[in-house]
């Protein structure tokens, strides 16, 4: 069996993705992975060229920063990374710039792979999402964080990446079927000094504005404010992947929230009762599942 591990990135430096720890998760499963690199502005291709392992295998590409509307330049360098993956490839584990899988998971990612590859109705595997805000003790609980995403899917010619590169798809527009497994990825994407948070903003709502709804929409500050854009979070009582320890305990910047002055939306409060009285699910999904 055969793993190869795909990822984009351009501008992790300034921007201050954890990608070198994103790869690092994924490495101990992957014979290969292959690292999208997009020109950039600061020295994100040195940073991954000093990631130093011969697995790792640099594609350099170019992002068309005129492809702004929704977040699709994000699929297009996707797929750059996917298609390049060896032919032999049987699976292969996607991990973006901001995401993490703890090392507990991987045995059991492994087992999975292990398990359906030679169900050809699976397509991929389907994980469990913890979005961590604004620092590490913090998780978000909202309705709006996604829960569920496809990171592990067969080497097959009909797969592309999604939208805005959150999922995949295969043929016609057609969803992918999926086992869900017992792990987890963690996403660090809203947990940055507050300085890289707002240029971070500023830059993304680019692949998705033109440059007047920025001007309107974005506020014109240094440092972005976690505190103005909680809507519900948890304290998180796990422990963090081993990669990611270093760049804790080098945080920076301090973020405390109440939560017991959590304010669940009306809309969040009417999910949740739905859901307990009725069964009613309103998570989108971008996947089948299969039993």
């Amino acid at each position: 069996m055969k793993i190869s591990g795909f990822t984009f990135i351009r501008n992790a430096v300034k921007y201050d993705y954890p990608i070198v720890e994103a790869i690092h998760s994924i490495m101990p499963l992957c014979d290969e992975v292959v690292v999208a690199v997009g020109a950039s502005e600061d020295e994100t291709y040195e940073l991954i060229k000093s990631i130093d392992n011969k697995k790792i295998r640099i594609i350099d590409t170019e992002w068309n920063d005129e492809m702004r509307e929704g977040g699709r330049v994000l699929a297009v360098e996707t797929d750059k990374a996917y298609n390049a993956i060896s032919n032999d490839t049987d699976w292969a584990f996607y991990i973006q710039g901001d995401e993490v899988i703890h090392e507990q998971y991987l045995p059991i990612v492994r087992r999975a792979m292990e398990k359906h590859i030679d169900d050809e109705r699976v397509d991929g595997l389907l994980f469990k999402y913890l979005h961590f805000y604004g620092s590490y003790d913090y998780v978000g609980t909202a309705s709006n964080w996604y829960k569920h995403e496809i990171r592990v899917l067969r080497n097959n010619a009909e797969f592309y990446s999604y939208r805005d590169a959150q999922g995949f798809r295969k043929g016609n527009n057609e969803k992918l079927q999926v086992k869900s497994i017992d792990a987890y990825i963690y996403h660090y994407g809203w947990v940055k000094p507050p300085e890289a948070m707002q240029r971070k903003i500023v830059n993304f709502n680019k692949l998705w504005h033109d440059d007047e709804w920025i001007g309107e929409n974005i506020e014109k500050v240094a440092l972005f404010d976690y505190s103005s854009n909680i809507s519900e979070l948890a304290l998180f009582k796990g422990d963090h992947p081993d990669v990611m320890k270093q760049r804790i305990n080098n945080l920076n910047w301090e973020f405390a929230h109440d939560i017991s002055f959590n304010k669940r939306s009306i809309k969040d409060r009417a999910k949740g009762l739905a859901k307990s009285l009725l069964g009613l699910d309103f998570e989108y999904k971008n996947y089948k599942l299969i039993d």
